[in-house]
């Protein structure tokens, strides 16, 4: 019996025909658009909520634009920007000169201080690029993300509230979002000063302000354009572009990083 892709990727998740049928990984999702083989028609048109703005809800995972190494992939199956957000931008993300600095040592030092590593929170960035799935649910006035990883969440208000003035600084930031015909635009501020962006360690700080532009264009993609804007860290703001892709018939399994945790007492320095 198949598992879904990212669910497969983890090493050691081992389930039987049992308990897959319990948990609901191929329960099939209602209102999704079928050929005549019952398989799910994801190039179908976006859907629309009940105010006739496009449906970003559904369980969205990764687009594999990294291939697995010759031995294969032995632990997850990540992108490209899990390791280095910039590394479609032609001279590579436009670092300050102590942000470079630290972005190189980081690297020699096989990422040890990376919070992901210590099973810390990762930041709504890197909440895209991490190969789990994360269900979004709109509903009129807040859209919600909720992430495989450490059940997080992130909300993105749509009811008009402004961004807080003074915020408590946050792993994910405060979100909020308007509709600019059929896409969706989100602005996010208040950020802790002491984020990863990337694995690499490409770091954002506490002047930091992210923009989106989420668009659905059919059934089972998703576009989302990521601006980051933050003059402490960066000589000029600098945008990605990220695609996500609908798992369909399947659910959230939970996934605790530090769950049966080992591999970080043997994390080294170089």
């Amino acid at each position: 019996m198949s598992i879904s892709p990212a669910n497969k990727a983890i090493t050691g998740w081992m389930f039987t025909a049992a308990m897959a049928h319990a948990q609901w990984v191929h329960y099939p999702t209602a209102g999704i658009p079928r050929n005549a083989g019952g398989q799910p028609n994801l190039s179908a048109p976006a859907p629309r909520a009940s105010d006739g703005k496009p449906d970003l809800s559904g369980i969205w995972e990764v687009e594999h634009n990294r291939p697995c190494p010759p031995e294969g992939c032995t632990d997850m199956w990540i992108p490209e920007e899990f390791l280095n957000i910039g590394w479609s931008l032609k001279g590579g993300l436009p670092y300050q000169p102590w942000a470079a600095a630290i972005v190189k040592q980081r690297v020699a030092e096989n990422r040890i201080h990376d919070p992901n590593s210590k099973c810390l929170p990762t930041g709504m960035v890197r909440m895209y690029t991490t190969p789990l799935f994360r269900k979004i649910v709109q509903t009129p006035g807040l859209i919600l993300i909720l992430n495989e990883r450490e059940a997080m969440y992130r909300q993105i208000f749509t009811d008009g509230r402004p961004l807080p003035v003074d915020p408590q600084p946050s792993w994910i930031g405060y979100s909020t979002g308007k509709w600019e015909g059929d896409t969706l635009v989100v602005q996010t501020s208040g950020f802790r000063d002491d984020l990863w962006l990337d694995a690499n360690g490409s770091p954002l700080t506490e002047s930091g302000k992210i923009a989106e532009r989420i668009k659905r264009v059919n059934v089972g993609k998703l576009e989302i354009e990521i601006t980051v804007d933050d003059p402490k860290a960066y000589t000029s703001p600098w945008m990605v572009k990220l695609t996500q892709l609908l798992a369909p018939d399947t659910e959230l399994l939970d996934y605790y990083c530090a769950e049966n945790e080992k591999d970080g007492p043997h994390l080294v320095a170089k």
